[in-house]
């Protein structure tokens, strides 16, 4: 009996559909309503033309795959060459070089400090916010070679030796002396073991040395962020105490500095770029500032970056945004596509509301520091004002980045999307430059030491009333409690009351120049609570449709 000739069939999987086109090739810049507008109402028109050419180079889809092989490929240390001498140098993927190359070269770095006109630091935070959007890692380096400018200029000599490197629109990452580079990138090391964020608490010491104003450091560091740069703000102690230092990784002789390297850290994100811990065994440098004024000259530069720490948690909100929004208006589900899903609907006008929120924010903040000069009111408005604009969306940026990752569903989860390494940056932002404990009671100091600075905080809050009514009833209450505070309980009540200032600011804004709808969702649901404990739980009143209209 003859066997039954078999029949091979081959196997399929099915026709792959109903997936979600990638996001490339779109003006990041010009589809953002909301930095269109701030732009140009805090006093930065005149750069539109540069900020949209970057928005556009930042959606095309070779720059957005920069940001991925960047962290694909996160940065090796080299201590030592083949022959076991001491190099101390970090190896980068060329799409970090490539990134760099162009923030540096589009001067997201110094447009605020080459273009003397009032809006720079608009154009420039607009610039930061907008490739924040693409990897975050590299900006770690570019916002200290930003932020070191106002520090520098304590001592004027240092200052007109280094300016001129530090703001050049160059990019040259040879490891070499900086009087024989074209551009020079500043980094900063401050922390240690055993303080923290206490950086009195260090024991790093700084010996005179040779003329006025050298010293040589021996001590180490627990966190010196982007090792590869040209020189750091170092903080030690000298017999006066505390003392700022700018330490080059190269001597005036042209050998390399004392400056070694002892690991990189394994981060939680942030892969792309190199923060490690540090040792200095008499290494070369020279004061910036007083000895014993070190934290007050180093400020300067923390000013800086904590505004870049807004800049970059609301260029996050904003790129999951239209991430989620993408998807949704792509993917379909039971019978119809996730944008037409009313509970979906609800959850990206939430986080619509949000990101709107700490842009408008950001873009005012960095209006102060084009004015902070003013110190009758945008100085100290500036100086109080970042650090709750700092402690809240930086706060926020985690739990709205992790929802919208959620409205992809098992997609967001998967490295493929970006939504994971997007989440895993946000904590950063909270962290670095103070955590918020440290950000809290410098309001409270600020608030006590510099009373004008809340008076200016409290008068932009108050332009607004009289245009929502849940904003009045939260003035008034907030304003009961601030002649209530006292000594006794006012550290325990830090974080209620910065809470209670940014959202009363973050809700005049809105009422001055966002839309009724988003105006009239935030302060019902953020100032008098009708809302949930998650996004997406907008009330029934919420004009949801026109919220979604200006995404």
């Amino acid at each position: 009996m003859s066997t039954p000739e078999k029949h091979i069939i081959p196997h399929y999987t099915h026709e792959v559909f109903n997936q979600t086109p990638l996001l490339v090739d779109s003006n990041l810049f010009e589809t953002d309503k909301t930095l269109v507008t701030s732009l140009e109402r805090e006093g930065a028109d005149w750069a539109k033309g540069h900020v949209s050419n970057f928005g556009k180079l930042m959606g095309k889809a070779e720059t957005i795959q920069l940001g991925i092989e960047a962290n694909d490929y996160p940065p090796v240390l080299r201590t030592h060459d083949r022959y076991g001498n001491r190099i101390d140098e970090v190896e980068f993927h060329p799409a970090w070089h490539s990134l760099m190359k162009i923030s540096i070269e589009n001067a997201v770095h110094s447009f605020a400090w080459r273009e003397s006109r009032v809006g720079s630091h608009v154009a420039r935070a607009a610039l930061a916010y907008l490739i924040s959007q693409v990897e975050t890692g590299h900006l770690c380096p570019i916002s200290m070679t930003y932020s070191v400018i106002p520090a520098l200029r304590k001592e004027p000599k240092i200052a007109a030796e280094w300016e001129g490197k530090i703001t050049s629109n160059i990019y040259d990452p040879n490891f070499r002396p900086v009087n024989e580079k074209a551009g020079a990138i500043i980094g900063m090391a401050m922390t240690e073991k055993q303080g923290g964020s206490d950086v009195r608490a260090n024991t790093t010491r700084a010996i005179s040395y040779g003329t006025e104003g050298e010293y040589l450091i021996t001590g180490h560091k627990w966190f010196c962020s982007a090792p590869m740069s040209d020189a750091f703000l170092v903080l030690a102690q000298t017999n006066n105490g505390l003392t700022c230092f700018l330490l080059p990784r190269w001597t005036p002789d042209g050998k390399r500095n004392n400056f070694h390297l002892q690991r990189l850290k394994s981060k939680l994100g942030n892969r792309s770029n190199a923060s490690s811990e540090v040792e200095f065994r008499e290494a070369w440098a020279r004061r910036v500032g007083q000895e014993g004024k070190g934290v007050q000259t180093i400020i300067e530069m923390v000013t800086h970056t904590r505004l870049d720490c807004v800049i970059a948690s609301s260029g996050l909100m904003r790129q999951a945004l239209v991430q989620a929004h993408h998807h949704a208006n792509h993917r379909s589900a039971f019978g119809k596509k996730l944008i037409d899903q009313t509970l979906m609907q609800n959850v990206l006008a939430d986080l619509t509301i949000e990101s709107q929120a700490a842009t408008i924010l950001m873009m005012r903040l960095a209006r102060s520091f084009d004015k902070r000069d003013d110190q009758e009111f945008e100085g100290p408005f500036q100086r109080i004002a970042t650090a709750i604009s700092k402690y809240w969306v930086c706060k926020r940026a985690v739990s709205h980045i992790y929802e919208a990752l959620e409205c992809l569903g098992g997609n967001g989860y998967v490295e493929d999307s970006n939504m994971p390494r997007i989440y895993r940056e946000a904590p950063l932002y909270s962290i670095w430059e103070g955590s918020g404990n440290v950000i809290c009671l410098d309001v409270l100091r600020a608030a006590s030491k510099e009373p004008q600075s809340l008076k200016a905080l409290m008068e932009e809050i108050c332009l607004a009333r009289g245009g929502n009514i849940h904003l009045d009833n939260y003035i008034k209450t907030l304003e009961k409690e601030l002649s209530e505070l006292n000594s006794t309980n006012l550290e325990n009540q830090a974080r209620r009351l910065v809470e209670r200032l940014v959202l009363a600011l973050q809700a005049s804004l809105l009422v001055r120049f966002a839309s009724q709808a988003i105006t009239d969702a935030f302060c019902l649901t953020r100032l008098s609570k009708d809302w949930g404990n998650c996004f997406g739980t907008l009330p029934g009143s919420v004009d949801i449709k026109s919220i979604l209209s200006v995404i």
